[in-house]
């Protein structure tokens, strides 16, 4: 049977520490489906289109990546996919608790589904797409913290 692993977010921008995870993370599946979840209620920074877009443009070259997105629970999206791991990147303590209670969680709703986490490298660790984001608001450049493969003026 396939490993086959979900990489879900928003990815509202795809960062270097996302990629950075992804990559790391390639010789632990088969196939790695980066998912972005899509909330009708809330209005992302970039529009759908244009991330799922960059991240493609970022692995074009690995043939064990696709990119998708999805609405609703991540452990039901993870069922229409036969994919028994998702994959969460940690950058503090603070994150190990969110994600920790949201892991156990998800294996109450789904038992056959696990959490793997990877550490992000410390020089990754203050970035956030949060952080990008509120820098592009007041004109920044993101370039450092963004793959050279995303264009985020187009």
């Amino acid at each position: 049977m396939k490993k086959i692993g979900i990489f879900p977010g928003s990815f509202d921008p795809f960062t270097i520490g996302h990629e950075s995870i992804v990559r790391r993370a390639l010789p632990l599946f088969d196939e790695l489906i980066i998912s972005i979840g899509y909330n009708s209620a809330k209005k992302g920074f970039f529009p759908l289109e244009k991330r799922v877009k960059w991240i493609k443009q970022v692995f074009a070259d690995e043939p064990k990546i696709s990119v998708d997105t999805y609405e609703g629970l991540t452990v039901d999206y993870c069922k229409s996919k036969n994919a028994k791991y998702i994959l969460r990147g940690l950058r503090t303590a603070a994150d190990f608790e969110y994600e920790r209670a949201i892991a156990q969680m998800n294996r109450m709703l789904s038992h056959g589904i696990e959490t793997v986490f990877l550490l992000t490298f410390p020089e990754h660790s203050p970035i956030s797409s949060t952080i990008v984001r509120e820098i592009l608001r007041h004109g920044g450049d993101v370039s450092q913290f963004v793959s050279s493969a995303i264009d985020l003026n187009e």
